[in-house]
């Protein structure tokens, strides 16, 4: 589903119909100024802005606008991302999770990707039954930066963990992220 129809969805769903309006409403305008705002990106990183973290970045600073929700933007924005976008990445997750050679495939697609992505900076290092990939520049974390939001990145962050918690086959750790004020994200996946 597109991400500015989900949020007006849940916007409903979840807080006073007028004041979703109002919200879904200032929403998308402000998702069109970010957008426009957008230069020297890569397609990729544009599609990722665009398809998913623009979206939110609106809601919150839509949220943050609004002198009657401004108080609860971020505890707002987090519920949504936590209970629809964490909830959502978990479940795909732990589908996988139940294939045979689960660890395996995810561990060499999961570095694969992360060696070549233009999304983030990292570093990995991987051993027989774990993988660490550190990551000191990441395009969610500078989105927020750059739209005077950086203390939202710490719900995106809080993704991760909904995303791979209670997972069978793959463990999950970190001790910081860039977006809790960390030097950098520092995954630790090993298997179980």
């Amino acid at each position: 589903m597109d991400q500015n129809k989900q949020i007006r969805k849940w916007l409903k769903e979840t807080i006073d119909l007028s004041d979703a309006e109002r919200i879904a409403t200032s929403q998308v305008s402000i998702f069109k100024e970010c957008v426009d705002s957008i230069h020297g990106k890569t397609a990729n990183q544009i599609k990722t802005l665009t398809k998913t973290i623009l979206p939110r970045v609106a809601l919150y600073k839509a949220l943050k606008n609004d002198p009657l929700l401004s108080d609860r933007a971020y505890e707002l924005v987090r519920k949504y991302m936590i209970e629809v976008i964490g909830r959502q990445k978990h479940e795909s997750t732990a589908i996988l999770d139940k294939i045979p050679g689960f660890y395996r495939m995810y561990s060499k697609s999961f570095l694969r990707i992360m060696r070549t992505t233009d999304l983030q900076v990292s570093t990995q290092q991987e051993g027989k039954d774990h993988y660490d990939i550190t990551i000191t520049s990441c395009l969610w974390y500078n989105a927020c930066v750059e739209h005077g939001c950086p203390e939202l990145c710490r719900a995106f962050c809080e993704v991760d963990d909904i995303t791979y918690g209670g997972l069978t086959k793959l463990g999950f750790t970190r001790t910081q992220t860039l977006g809790t004020g960390g030097e950098c994200c520092d995954f630790h996946f090993y298997r179980k």
